[in-house]
């Protein structure tokens, strides 16, 4: 039997690739990472954040935690990409029994879809550096529809969803752990996932701006996969190995350059968008996670084009790794990939 904080939870990233869960121990003695594992999605059973196949995906789950040996039922899971609306607004200061149907009224038009059929949090982030009389809010708005499907699904696997928070919100949650941080930077937290690009531009611990795309390594083992005339899981196996022993490393070359224009483009935009309505606002450095971190074409451009350092995460930075169950060894390669799992992992039952 296993004997913990009642607010304790497991952070379980669900992701269209690979599916991460870590366990995390908070003490006086600090976060000790407890155990960690991944393993990999059923091709065509997550699409764009949605369940295709809920009982591979449950079983999937069940499975990982079986072989990290997890008996802990009560997890934090998130969801992101193009399926949450997240803005940072500025609003008049009104009493606290009238603020949530301000923010309705006010995000209203950024939400594509009917305001009834999504769910919608916020959070005051402090006084509008505009207006003494404004405050600024983070509102996220997610379909109700999707919550209700990972809740199901986390309930297939054996397991409980006390919280379904948003991918950005969990990697920066991790990032804040890395010792020696300088809260007064500007950076910019980059999540280049299987099938989603998340953008976090972060300064004093509050996010500045957040934005997603629908760009992701994927696009890379579909081009592979037409290429080179293969299936997407030999594709996959190209795409992890290196270049010179790819079927044609010319191509390969190709692909890869192409993927990293793109993917900085999209990027570029987003921050100069950014930067117009906060003219003396310049990067310190970008912080990459995610598969995105292997394609070495796509981090070198990105250095170039933005003109700021550019480094991979080191979600374990700040944390303690459990001698008896977490080999540092085996934890060389999944850093960038275990981000959101970790950040899922210090959340606690009824936080906000």
């Amino acid at each position: 039997m296993e004997f913990g904080r009642k607010d304790h939870l497991v952070g379980l990233d669900i992701g269209s690739s690979f599916i991460k869960a870590a366990d995390i121990q908070v003490s006086s003695k600090g976060k000790t990472l407890k155990k960690f594992g991944m393993t990999p999605v059923t091709p065509g059973a997550i699409v764009d954040g949605r369940i295709r196949d809920m009982p591979d995906v449950a079983n999937t789950i069940r499975t990982l935690f079986n072989s990290l040996k997890i008996r802990k039922k009560n997890v934090a899971i998130s969801t992101g990409g193009q399926t949450v609306v997240i803005k940072t607004i500025n609003t008049v200061k009104v009493p606290a029994k009238y603020l949530q149907k301000k923010i309705v009224a006010e995000v209203d038009q950024y939400i594509p879809d009917d305001i009834e059929s999504v769910n919608i949090d916020y959070q005051i982030l402090g006084e509008s550096e505009f207006s003494s009389e404004q405050m600024t809010v983070l509102v996220v708005a997610v379909k109700k529809d999707l919550v209700a499907q990972y809740a199901a699904l986390t309930a297939m696997a054996g397991l409980r969803a006390h919280i379904i928070d948003v991918d950005t919100f969990a990697l920066h949650n991790i990032y804040e752990t890395r010792p020696g941080l300088d809260s007064e930077d500007l950076t910019l937290l980059l999540d280049v996932g299987a099938s989603k690009t998340s953008l976090n531009m972060v300064k004093n611990n509050i996010s500045m701006m957040m934005q997603a795309n629908g760009s992701g390594t994927f696009q890379i083992i579909e081009e592979i996969a037409a290429q080179f005339e293969t299936n997407f899981l030999t594709a996959e196996k190209i795409l992890l190995n290196p270049v010179s022993d790819a079927p044609d490393p010319e191509i390969m070359t190709a692909i890869l350059h192409q993927a990293a224009e793109i993917w900085c483009s999209e990027i570029g935009d987003a921050v100069h968008t950014f930067q117009g309505g906060t003219p003396d606002a310049r990067i310190t450095r970008i912080v990459v996670s995610g598969g995105g971190c292997f394609v070495q074409p796509f981090m070198d451009r990105l250095e170039t084009e933005m003109g700021a350092g550019v480094s991979v995460i080191e979600p374990f930075a700040g944390l303690k790794l459990d001698e008896k169950t977490i080999f540092p060894a085996d934890m060389s390669q999944v850093g960038p990939l275990a981000s959101v799992a970790l950040g899922l992992a210090l959340r606690r039952v009824d936080d906000k």
